[in-house]
C-alpha cells in the first residue's frame, strides 16, 4: 500500500516537472492552465496548484522549480476530500534538464517538501482514497521505463511540519502523525545512494479503539543505503525511540515487481527493566520519571521474507523477563517477582498462523502471588483464546503499587484458579457451547462505589463455579443502601461480557429482607455542566443498558418511592434498558396487590405500561401514599374502609420512574366493598353536607359500591353509577383533571318531605301515606376545584317536577271521583233521563259537564294554596 502511494505521489509530481520545463519552452500564452491540463490528464482527482515558478538564478548554477500550493481533491466516494495538500515544493535540477523532451529522464538532485498534508482512507466498503490513477496509468512500468522517467542525485532532502492520516475503516486502524520533520543528506556511489537521514514526529496509533500511542514523539536516526537499480533499501546503523522504548534494528527492504523481501532485526539496546513499563499502551502508560526498577527486560525479534497479496514476512519476537520489580516514586507499594517469558511468531508467511504464546506472566504485590500463561492462536482472523489464571489479587493494591486512574476506588479479594478456551467468533454469534471453561474464582468483601450509583456496593461473597458449558453463580451476599440480597444462578455469556463487549446475560434466583428499588438505578445526568448550572436539574435514573437477564425474585420488604410492599414475589426480565415484569405479587396497604407490565428508560422520556390488580386494599392507607389513587378519584380522602380495583394503563415516568400524571392513558374499575365517610377531609363533602340536610354525609355507610373510569390527556371520565343511601338512590358521574377542577353530576331520588318549605303547600293535600311515598330527582351540579367546590342544588327543578306528580295525582282522583259518585250524572248524559235546567249556565254538553267536575274536586286544593300564598305564608 505504502509503495502505491508513493508512486502515486511520484507520477503527480513527475506529471508537473515535465510540465513545468517542457511548456514553457514550447508553448506561450496560459502556461499555468496547460500545465493544469496536463496533470489532470493523468489522475482521478483535481489537480491544482495557486502558482509556479522556473528560477535559473536562485539555486545557481541549478535551475530552481517552486511549486505552490499544490493540492489534490477527491471524487466519489470521497467527494470533497483532500488527499494531498502541500504549501510548497521546491525542486533543484542541473539546468541542462529544462532542455529535455517530455520522454527523457529527469534527474533531480534537492528537493523540499514544507507544510504538507497527506490523508489516506479506506472506508468500509474497502473504497481506497488514493486509488486515483486513471486506467491508461496503472499498467506497471518495467524497471527500465521507470527509471528511464525520474531519478534522484541527492545531496539533501527535507519535509518540514507535515502531517500524515492514515486511517483504514476495515482492520480499525488509525495512524496519526503530526510535527513531521524529515531530512536526509545524500552521497552518490556509483548506482547507490547513501543517506543520513533524521526524522521526528508526533504519533498517534490505535487499534479497534484501543488507543497505544497518542502524540508520542518518534525519533529516529538512521542510516540508509538506496540502490535504485535493484530497488533495495538498506538500513545500516539505526536508533529509534518508540513510546519511549529504545530500539536499535538492521536489515533491508527490496521491491520486487510481485511482492516486497523483507529481512530486519531489532533488539533494546539495553536490558533495564523500565523498557517494560515503555510498552505498555498510552492509554495505561505513566510518567516513569523516578520509576524504580531491579532486574532485566529485553526484547529480540526478527522479521524475515517475502510480502504480498498471500504472505506476510515470517517473524520471531522474544519478550523476558525474570524476577524483576518495580516501584513509583509517589506509591507505598511495589510490584515484585516479575517474570515475563512471551514469544510472538509465524513459521509460514500465512497471517492465519500467526500466534503469541504467553509461557509464563507472573508478578507479586505483598504476598498476593497471580500467575497466567497461555496462548492467542488466529489472531488476524477469528482468535482463538486458551488460558490459564491462577492466582490471589487484594484490589485495593492494584492503585497502591501501579497509578491507574480509576472512577471508583477497589477492595476486596480476588482467588481465582480458571482454565479457559474460546474463540472469538462463538463469542460474537453467542455459541456458548464452544466455550470451554472449568475452574472457580472467588471474591470476597469487595466494594464498589460509582457517582452513578446511590450508594457502596458491598458483595461480602461471590462464588462462580466455571463449567465446560456452563459458568454458575453458587453464591452471592449484597448489601447496598437500605437493601440486602442474595443470589445465585447461570451465567450464560461471562467471556462474551468480558472480551466481546456483550450485555451480560443470564438467571438468577434473587432473595432478599429489603430491597430499596432506588439503591440499584443509575443516574444519568441530563444536562451538560454548564445547563446544570444555568438550569440545576434532578439527574434520571436508568435501568443499566448491559444487562439482558431474568430475576425471579422473592423479598420480604420492598421500597418504591414511598410505598413499602410486603412478601413481594415475582419475576423480573431487564433486556434493552426496560424491565419487564411478570406475574408480581405482594400485601400492600392491608390487602394484596398483583400486576404485569414493564418499565423502560430507552428513550430520553422514561414510559411505562401496567396492569394492576389491587384487592381489599386500605383506602385511607392508599390514597395517603399513591399519588396515581390520589389524581384518580381525590373524594377518596374521606373515605377509611376497604377497595378493590383493577387499573390498565400507561404513560410516560418522571426522572425519578414516577408516573406523569397528565400523560396517563388507561381504565379502571373500583369497588368500594365497604367504606365510612369523614365529610372534614374534604371541602367538597363538607359543603355538601351542609346543603343536604336531610342527609348526614357521616353516618352514611357504603358497601358494594361500583364504578368504571377512564383517562385520557389529563382528564379523568367517570361512567354514572347508582348507589343508595338509608333509601335515597343516588347517581353520581362526570369528570375531574389531574390539577383537581372537576364537573359532576349528581342526581338523588329524595323523598318529596324532605324538600321542606318550599314544597309544604304542594304537599299538604296528600295524606301521610302519599306524603312518604312520594319522591322526587333533586339534581346537583358540582363545578370548581376540589379544594374549593362550587355546589348547585337545583330545587327549582325538583320542586316543578313534584308540582306536575301532585297534579297527574290530582287529575287520577278527580277521574275516580267522576266515576264514583256521578253514575246518575253518567246515566242521565248517557240514558237522557234528568231534565234539562234551564237556569243553568252549565252545558249539557258530556265533556263539559267533566271539566265542571274536576273544578269542583281541584278547587279547594288549588284555591287553598292560592289563599295561603296570598297571605303571605313561607312555604
Amino acid at each position: 500500500m505504502v509503495k502505491k502511494v508513493l508512486k502515486i505521489f511520484g507520477i503527480i509530481i513527475l506529471v508537473l516537472v515535465i510540465a513545468i520545463i517542457s511548456i514553457p519552452l514550447l508553448f506561450g500564452g496560459t502556461i499555468k492552465d496547460k500545465i493544469r491540463y496536463l496533470a489532470n490528464e493523468h489522475v482521478n482527482a483535481k489537480v491544482d496548484f495557486a502558482d509556479v515558478d522556473i528560477s535559473l538564478i536562485r539555486s545557481f548554477p541549478k535551475a530552481s522549480v517552486i511549486i505552490e500550493e499544490l493540492s489534490i481533491i477527491n471524487f466519489a466516494p470521497f467527494e470533497g476530500d483532500t488527499l494531498a495538500y502541500a504549501k510548497k515544493i521546491s525542486l533543484d535540477m542541473s539546468i541542462k534538464e529544462l532542455f529535455k523532451g517530455a520522454s527523457d529522464p529527469i534527474s533531480v538532485q534537492k528537493f523540499i517538501i514544507d507544510e504538507a498534508n497527506i490523508a489516506v482512507k479506506t472506508d468500509s466498503l474497502e473504497n481506497s482514497n488514493f486509488d486515483i490513477v486513471k486506467s491508461s496509468e496503472k499498467a506497471e512500468p518495467t524497471q527500465e521505463e521507470e527509471s528511464s522517467s525520474f531519478t534522484f542525485e541527492l545531496d539533501h532532502y527535507e519535509i518540514n511540519n507535515s502531517k500524515l492520516l492514515y486511517q483504514n475503516d476495515v482492520s480499525k486502524i488509525a495512524l496519526r502523525m503530526t510535527d513531521i520533520n524529515h531530512s536526509g543528506d545524500g552521497s552518490l556511489s556509483g548506482d547507490k545512494i547513501i543517506l543520513d537521514t533524521k526524522s521526528s514526529s508526533k504519533v498517534s496509533f490505535s487499534l479497534d479503539d484501543t488507543n497505544y500511542l497518542n502524540k508520542n514523539a518518534l525519533q529516529l536516526e538512521a542510516a540508509l543505503e538506496l540502490d535504485l537499480e535493484n530497488q533495495r533499501f538498506a538500513f545500516k546503523e539505526n536508533k529509534a525511540l518508540v513510546n519511549q522504548l529504545p530500539l536499535e534494528f538492521k536489515g533491508f527492504v527490496q521491491l520486487f515487481e510481485k511482492y516486497t523481501d523483507v529481512d530486519i532485526s531489532f533488539s533494546t539496546p539495553t536490558s533495564d527493566f523500565k523498557n517494560f513499563l515503555a510498552v505498555i499502551p498510552e492509554a495505561y502508560a505513566k510518567n516513569l520519571d523516578g520509576v524504580l526498577t531491579t532486574g532485566e527486560f529485553s526484547i529480540h525479534g526478527m522479521i524475515k521474507g517475502k510480502s504480498d497479496d498471500t504472505y506476510i514476512p515470517k517473524m520471531d519476537i522474544k519478550i523476558a523477563s525474570n524476577n524483576a520489580s518495580f516501584k513509583y516514586p509517589d506509591l507505598p507499594k511495589s510490584v515484585q517477582n516479575i517474570t515475563i517469558d512471551t514469544q510472538i511468531k509465524n513459521d509460514t508467511g500465512l497471517a492465519d498462523d500467526m500466534y503469541v504464546n504467553i509461557n509464563n506472566l507472573t508478578f507479586r504485590i505483598d504476598q498476593d502471588t497471580f500467575a497466567a500463561n497461555g496462548s492467542l492462536k488466529n489472531i488476524t482472523s477469528n482468535m482463538i483464546v486458551d488460558m490459564a489464571v491462577k492466582g490471589t489479587l487484594n484490589l485495593a493494591n492494584l492503585d497502591k503499587a501501579y497509578p491507574m486512574e480509576l472512577e471508583q476506588q477497589l477492595n476486596g479479594i480476588l482467588k481465582a484458579n480458571v482454565n479457559t478456551n474460546f474463540d472469538m467468533e462463538s463469542l460474537e454469534k453467542e455459541q456458548y457451547q464452544n466455550v470451554k471453561s472449568s475452574g472457580t474464582i472467588s471474591l470476597d468483601k469487595f466494594t464498589y462505589a460509582s457517582a452513578e450509583l446511590p450508594s457502596e456496593i458491598k458483595i461480602a461473597n461471590a462464588n462462580v463455579n466455571f463449567q465446560p458449558e456452563k459458568i454458575t453463580l453458587e453464591k452471592m451476599n449484597v448489601t447496598t443502601g437500605k437493601s440486602d440480597l442474595a443470589a445465585a444462578g447461570t451465567i450464560q455469556n461471562l467471556m462474551g461480557f468480558l472480551f466481546s463487549k456483550q450485555n451480560l446475560k443470564g438467571n438468577f434466583d434473587v432473595s432478599s429482607e429489603v430491597f430499596a428499588v432506588n439503591d440499584f438505578m443509575v443516574a444519568e445526568a441530563e444536562t451538560t455542566e454548564q445547563e446544570t448550572k444555568q438550569n440545576p436539574t434532578e439527574d434520571a435514573l436508568k435501568i443499566p443498558s448491559f444487562i439482558d437477564a431474568t430475576l425471579n425474585f422473592d423479598a420480604k420488604k420492598v421500597l418504591y418511592d414511598n410505598l413499602e410492599l410486603k412478601n413481594t414475589k415475582g419475576s423480573v426480565k431487564i433486556n434493552d434498558e426496560t424491565a419487564y415484569l411478570q406475574n408480581v405479587t405482594s400485601n400492600l396497604f392491608d390487602g394484596g396487590l398483583a400486576f404485569n407490565g414493564q418499565v423502560s428508560t430507552k428513550t430520553d422520556t422514561p414510559n411505562f405500561g401496567m396492569n394492576l390488580d389491587l384487592s381489599k386494599i386500605n383506602i385511607a392507607k392508599s390514597f395517603a401514599s399513591l399519588e396515581l389513587l390520589q389524581g384518580l378519584a381525590p373524594i377518596a380522602k374521606a373515605l377509611t374502609g376497604a377497595l378493590t380495583t383493577q387499573i390498565k394503563l400507561n404513560g410516560n415516568l418522571n426522572n425519578d420512574l414516577t408516573p406523569v400524571l397528565n400523560s396517563l392513558k388507561g381504565n379502571a374499575l373500583a369497588e368500594i366493598l365497604n367504606a365510612k365517610v369523614n365529610t372534614s377531609q374534604t371541602p367538597l363533602l363538607s359543603n355538601l353536607d351542609n346543603q343536604l340536610n336531610f342527609l348526614d354525609l357521616n353516618k352514611l355507610n357504603l358497601k358494594d359500591i361500583k364504578t368504571s373510569l377512564n383517562f385520557d390527556d389529563g382528564k379523568i371520565n367517570v361512567k354514572p353509577f347508582d348507589f343508595d343511601i338509608e333509601g335515597i338512590k343516588i347517581t353520581a358521574g362526570g369528570s375531574h383533571s389531574f390539577d383537581m377542577n372537576m364537573n359532576y353530576n349528581v342526581s338523588l331520588d329524595v323523598p318529596a318531605k324532605y324538600l321542606g318549605n318550599e314544597v309544604g303547600g304542594l304537599i299538604s293535600q296528600l295524606s301521610a301515606q302519599e306524603t312518604n311515598e312520594m319522591k322526587v330527582a333533586l339534581p346537583i351540579g358540582i363545578s370548581g376545584n376540589f379544594s374549593n367546590p362550587k355546589i348547585n342544588l337545583n330545587t327549582g327543578q325538583a320542586v316543578k317536577q313534584l308540582s306536575q306528580q301532585i297534579i297527574d295525582k290530582q287529575k287520577d282522583k278527580a277521574k275516580d271521583k267522576i266515576i264514583g259518585e256521578g253514575s246518575k250524572v253518567l246515566t242521565d248524559l248517557l240514558g237522557g233521563s234528568k231534565k234539562k235546567d234551564s237556569t243553568s249556565s252549565t252545558s249539557d254538553k258530556p265533556e263539559d259537564k267533566l271539566k265542571d267536575a274536576a273544578k269542583d274536586i281541584l278547587g279547594g286544593f288549588l284555591g287553598k294554596k292560592k289563599k295561603k300564598d296570598t297571605t303571605g305564608t313561607k312555604n
